[in-house]
């Protein structure tokens, strides 16, 4: 049955027939009223005695009174979760093509080819436990992903009269499910990169398609698809702060096959989460790249005004030669190329964002000002490798030394702020060198995130 062509609504009123011979055998009708006066018509039928036929009709009536009655009965849940998905979840203010997809993934390749056959009626906690069990037995994070599309479409089931109560509901996976607390933020320290491993990366980085793109990520921590979005306007130049209020991606609002060819996944749209709609400070070596990078755009932008391919000023930071985005295969591509000649294991981009924050916990950075700089409101950030604080600390503190010599200064009112704000031994010894001469150097991530935090305390 297709849900797109039944009305669903709750019935407003209802009349149950008398109990009367149906083909050789006893049964009853139902007729349920709608709002809109329109009736629907259901047979009990099929008792061998009349007895049991009554004993039905009451059951029947006490459902039609408690608004528990079934009106659709042979509704399966492939066709529920497909109607779910797209008229409720892709509908939904502020669900991101990312999290569509997730969902469906998980709806066609998991739960249907378990469920989908069944009816929702006939749906219970049995088959629900089942699936649970056979998810987490294989995989890790979907047993987490298919727990709340079962929960939230089966109560939705149950809000329009297709179930009698939700199955899903109190069920909880089977032991031996992976937990990841919510706001949590679980980094492997294994799966990022050290300091001189960074340095090395960026200087290998430097004439590559994706120079900016790794700069981004390893000391400003954003996101590929953050990096994809940012444009020259979002940069305010006179006190170097970038502003990060969209990404490039997958559009639920626009229909595909209505945009230009090679544009579906390079769709502008809004960051993440709220909190991911942030400003911060841009590393002053990030900041020089930038300015060299925006003469490269406007060369191009001059020389590249008539022929076949004119060039598009789309006004992106990290753009082709002819001002059009980045793909994110294309990304991949360049990236993996690029580890593979610094020699360097392999870790994923998004990992790159991992080891910016490796760094910063290393040097004690304030979590709320890490978590506010990533782009998350509440986060707790651990590691599955670090267990030690304190080492760790104290481990950060002997590597800042060799640090500061390669780092870029801010001006002076950014040290004043400094002077006034921080207390931490390594933070003073950064600020008495300030006055020696200090060679420009590859990285700034600590002494930005530094002034970062001094404006937290100082609130």
């Amino acid at each position: 049955m297709d849900l797109n062509k039944i009305k669903l609504r709750a019935y407003v009123d209802y009349r149950v027939g008398n109990v009367i011979k149906i083909k050789g055998k006893f049964g009853f009708r139902v007729t349920v009223i709608f709002d809109d006066m329109e009736e629907k018509e259901s047979q009990h039928s099929g008792f061998a005695k009349k007895e049991e036929a009554e004993k039905e009709r009451n059951h029947v009536i006490a459902q039609l009174h408690d608004k528990k009655y079934v009106v659709y009965k042979n509704i399966k849940v492939e066709e529920l979760l497909t109607y779910w998905l797209e008229n409720i979840i892709r509908s939904k203010e502020g669900v991101s093509a990312c999290t569509y997809n997730t969902y469906k993934n998980c709806i066609e390749k998991h739960i249907i080819p378990e469920l989908g056959k069944l009816t929702l009626v006939k749906l219970n906690q049995g088959h629900i436990s089942k699936l649970y069990k056979k998810l987490v037995e294989k995989y890790s994070s979907i047993p987490r992903i298919a727990k709340p599309i079962l929960n939230t479409s089966l109560e939705f089931a149950l809000s329009k009269n297709l179930i009698t109560y939700n199955p899903a509901e109190g069920l909880n996976l089977p032991k031996g499910a992976k937990k990841v607390p919510y706001h949590e933020i679980v980094i492997d320290e294994s799966k990022t990169y050290a300091l001189e491993q960074v340095k090395h990366l960026i200087k290998v980085a430097k004439d590559t398609r994706i120079y900016l793109y790794i700069l981004f990520a390893l000391l400003m921590g954003l996101r590929k698809s953050e990096i994809s979005g940012i444009k020259y306007t979002d940069i305010d130049y006179e006190n170097r702060t970038l502003k990060i209020e969209r990404q490039l991606g997958r559009s639920l609002e626009v229909d595909e096959n209505e945009i230009a060819p090679k544009t579906r996944t390079k769709q502008e749209i809004d960051v993440k989460t709220p909190a991911s709609n942030r400003v911060e400070k841009i590393p002053n070596f990030l900041f020089s790249e930038i300015l060299e990078e925006r003469k490269k755009y406007e060369k191009n932008r001059s020389r590249r005004q008539h022929g076949r391919w004119v060039f598009q000023d789309m006004d992106y930071i990290c753009c082709s030669s002819y001002g059009r985005p980045r793909s994110t295969t294309y990304i991949y591509t360049h990236y993996k190329k690029l580890i593979e000649e610094a020699g360097l294991p392999y870790i994923r981009f998004h990992d790159l964002r991992h080891t910016y924050t490796t760094l910063l916990m290393k040097n004690d950075i304030n979590q709320k000002a890490i978590a506010a700089s990533l782009g998350h409101s509440k986060s707790i950030i651990t590691f599955d490798v670090y267990t030690d604080k304190q080492a760790l600390i104290e481990g950060g503190v002997e590597e800042i030394d060799a640090f500061i010599d390669e780092v870029h200064p801010y001006d002076s009112e950014d040290i004043q702020i400094l002077k006034e704000n921080m207390e931490r031994k390594f933070c003073i010894d950064w600020l008495n060198l300030y006055g020696k001469s200090i060679e420009k150097g590859i990285l700034q991530v600590i002494c930005c995130m530094l002034f970062f935090y001094g404006k937290e305390k100082s609130r």
